[in-house]
């Protein structure tokens, strides 16, 4: 039996196979970029999972907003741990949420994640950690494309939905 997927192209592109790939490599180019905020999530997590075993080892990939709670959940004793992991999991599920729309086009996702990461990355120059913040401006020129690409995906809709495609995004 054949498998259906083969032939596949979305409803709104059955009439040029040419702009069914153009938006296949858009839209995979920023899902690769997007996930930036997905590892961030994770490392940090992990950061505070090795913090809260009372290793002194971390991460240059996480982020000081968690690496703070860490520090005050030491300073408040057992009953800190608790609340350390939950506020560390608030914060990085707000990376995922964010992930999941910036994977999607939302431009508002994009600018808004790579605001906070940015903020971040200044919290922790004033704790004088500039290896992380090295990284912290590493990762935002990383994603950086992904907002270049945010316009090209939109005129690729467009164009879709107007039936014109341009073969020059």
């Amino acid at each position: 039996m054949a498998d259906p997927a083969v032939n596949y192209l979305p409803p709104d592109t059955h009439s040029d196979p040419l702009a069914a790939q153009q938006k296949l490599r858009v839209e995979q180019a920023l899902k690769n970029r997007a996930s930036w905020f997905l590892v961030i999530a994770g490392l940090s997590i992990l950061n505070s999972v090795l913090s809260m075993s009372g290793t002194s080892l971390h991460f240059i990939f996480g982020l000081g907003l968690t690496q703070i709670v860490d520090e005050l959940a030491h300073q408040a004793g057992s009953a800190g741990y608790a609340l350390d992991f939950i506020i560390n999991g608030i914060i990085a599920g707000a990376l995922v949420l964010i992930w999941n729309f910036a994977r999607k086009g939302q431009g508002w996702a994009w600018y808004v994640g790579m605001g906070l990461y940015a903020i971040d990355g200044l919290l922790l120059l004033l704790f004088k950690d500039y290896l992380s913040v090295a990284f912290h401006a590493w990762a935002l020129y990383r994603m950086s494309p992904g907002l270049k690409l945010l316009p090209i995906l939109r005129r690729l809709d467009e164009a879709a939905s107007t039936g014109s495609i341009s073969s020059s995004f």
